[in-house]
């Protein structure tokens, strides 16, 4: 409970003591507003007036912040790494072209509904094998890739993309990624450890008229294309979009365009609900002949992007190579200026409202 207890005390002014003293006690418990009391009484024949106003107040209740995303019922590290789940690989296929700078793959795991993930979240896998000290190798997270009800639809299955990693050191030699090598070679039928699953941060929003902004740099369009199947290709009775999807995907080369055809049949099945924007940064350049990459690709429609971001149901998502950041608070900055809003700050307030969602690397 918290008090504040003022009181004023006046004696006679023949008295030696100070004509007028006020004091207050402060101990902190909730309280209620309470009326003055005012009583006159002597000390040693003098006459004096004593007139005290107690406050109280009631105890603050905590307000819960309500979630605007799809957060209700999400499952958190149901499988640990010292107890993982044990999945069989059902399908793996390279999904760029043969010339593409590096491989990417699309895989599909059972997970016979043991692995309730949610679209946005992830999965970590735990390579076959051991390190150089002897012990097993340590888990690797990735993002899902496939909606809830997997992309066979039955709820027992989960899929990600992953790009083989290989690169030479400084020494000249050739080094292979464990967990990306381990993923893109795999057989149907080889069987793999899982944990998780895991994260909030990339949930979907609630909301059905949401714009959704989703940013990505190759594989970072793992959640994009999770969140697009369930908006597109599902039906749902408790959910159906009427929002607008807006994807701009960066990639290197067109033979390196991560599920274009699937993108381009949904964009034909909802022209007004998905926009489609792709940066091709070798092969690409804007009016000043500079790279495409997504925030080039963005700035052309800067003016129309910052009217959406100034709404409270545009949700911004970004998943992929950490440098697009500073490229799009680039385009932001003047726009937001030109309003005298501090962009950094104004999307300091987007994160805290959930609506701006980051996971780079």
């Amino acid at each position: 409970m918290a008090s504040v207890v003022t009181a004023a005390v006046s004696f006679p002014s023949s008295s030696t003591v100070p004509s007028r003293t006020s004091f207050s006690a402060l101990d902190r418990v909730p309280f209620q507003k309470v009326s003055f009391q005012y009583r006159d009484f002597s000390i040693s024949g003098r006459g004096v007036s004593i007139r005290a106003q107690v406050t109280t107040e009631q105890p603050v209740t905590k307000v819960v912040k309500e979630s605007k995303k799809q957060d209700e019922g999400v499952v958190i590290n149901k499988f640990k790494p010292k107890d993982p789940y044990t999945g069989r690989c059902l399908l793996n296929t390279k999904i760029t072209g043969d010339d593409a700078p590096g491989e990417t793959w699309h895989m599909v795991f059972t997970t016979e509904g043991e692995v309730p993930y949610r679209e946005g979240q992830s999965i970590g896998v735990i390579p076959d094998g051991i390190d150089k000290n002897g012990k097993p190798h340590k888990l690797r997270l990735y993002s899902i890739a496939s909606s809830a009800l997997g992309d066979f639809g039955d709820s027992k299955t989960v899929s990600l993309c992953v790009k083989r990693l290989v690169y030479t050191n400084d020494n000249g030699e050739v080094v292979k990624g464990v967990c990306s090598n381990f993923l893109c070679d795999l057989k149907p039928g080889n069987e793999v450890k899982i944990t998780g699953p895991v994260g909030k941060e990339m949930l979907m929003p609630k909301d059905p008229n949401a714009t959704i902004i989703m940013l990505a740099t190759g594989t970072g369009i793992a959640p994009f294309r999770s969140f697009l199947w369930k908006i597109f290709f599902e039906k749902h009775e408790d959910y159906k979009f009427n929002g607008l999807a807006w994807l701009f995907l960066g990639v290197p080369t067109s033979s390196s365009l991560l599920y274009k055809e699937e993108f381009e049949k949904m964009k034909e099945k909802s022209p007004e609900n998905f926009r489609l924007d792709f940066a091709v940064s070798r092969e690409q350049t804007n009016e000043k002949g500079e790279k495409m990459y997504i925030q080039t690709r963005m700035a052309e429609y800067a003016e129309e992007l910052w009217e959406l971001l100034k709404k409270d149901n545009t949700f911004v998502y970004m998943c992929g190579l950490k440098g697009m950041e500073k490229g799009i608070d680039e385009i932001m900055v003047p726009l937001a200026a030109k309003e005298g809003i501090d962009w950094i700050e104004y999307k300091r307030q987007l994160k805290k409202a959930e609506q701006w969602n980051v996971e780079v690397y």
